[in-house]
C-alpha cells in the first residue's frame, strides 16, 4: 500500500494506509473528539449530512516529546488553529466526509473511506479543492503525519512530535508533487 499522498488531479490528494482494526475502533479515532484529539485535533462534530465539525489543533499535545515549533508554522500554533466545516457524507463505520474550512474563508473537503480486511482497516483519505501548490504540500505532509500518529496511536506506541516529522515530509511531498 502506498504510504505516500498521491496526486490523483488537479488539487486532489489520496492516501492510502492500512490500520490496526476493528473497523469500529478507527471510526472511533475518526470521530470522537476524545480520541482525535491525540493525533488530529479535538472538537466537536453532528454526525449527521449538514452536522457541523470544530476542530482544534494543538500540535504540541500530539505527542509527550517536546519540540520547538518552525519559525514558519509559530503564528498558528501562537493563536491556536480552528477549523469549522460541515458534514457532506456519512456513512458509520465506513465514511466521513466534511469541508475543510480555513481561516482565510476558503473551503476544501476530506473523506475518509475505511473498508475492514482481516484485522486491519484500510483507509483511503481524499482532501479535493486544494487550491494552490504549496497548500497541496503542505496539506500532503499534514495528513502523511497525522496519520501517522493516529497509527502509533492505535498501536499503543509513543508518537514522535508532530514538527519534527511533518517539516522533512514537506521537502519530500515537495519533490514528489513538482514532478505531476
Amino acid at each position: 500500500m502506498n504510504e505516500y499522498a498521491t496526486l490523483t488531479k488537479p488539487a486532489t490528494i489520496v492516501m492510502k494506509r492500512l490500520l490496526p482494526g476493528p473497523i469500529e475502533r478507527v471510526w472511533a479515532y475518526l470521530t470522537e473528539s476524545d480520541k482525535r484529539s491525540t493525533w488530529l485535533a479535538a472538537g466537536g462534530m453532528d454526525l449527521h449530512v449538514g452536522g457541523a465539525v470544530f476542530l482544534t489543533f494543538n500540535h504540541a499535545c500530539l505527542s509527550p516529546v517536546p519540540e520547538t515549533v518552525p519559525k514558519k508554522y509559530k503564528d498558528i500554533c501562537d493563536s491556536g488553529a480552528t477549523l469549522k466545516g460541515v458534514i457532506t457524507q456519512i456513512n458509520p463505520p465506513y465514511l466521513l466526509a466534511y469541508t475543510w474550512g480555513e481561516q482565510d474563508g476558503s473551503e476544501s473537503e476530506v473523506s475518509f473511506e475505511l473498508k475492514p480486511l482481516e484485522d486491519k482497516v484500510q483507509l483511503t483519505l481524499t482532501h479535493e479543492k486544494l487550491f494552490d501548490h504549496d497548500t497541496l504540500i503542505g496539506v500532503s505532509a499534514g495528513w502523511h503525519t497525522h496519520i501517522g500518529i493516529m497509527i502509533d496511536r492505535l498501536e499503543g506506541k509513543t508518537p514522535k512530535p508532530f514538527w519534527s516529522s511533518h517539516i522533512p515530509l514537506e521537502a519530500e511531498y515537495k519533490k514528489r508533487l513538482s514532478k505531476t
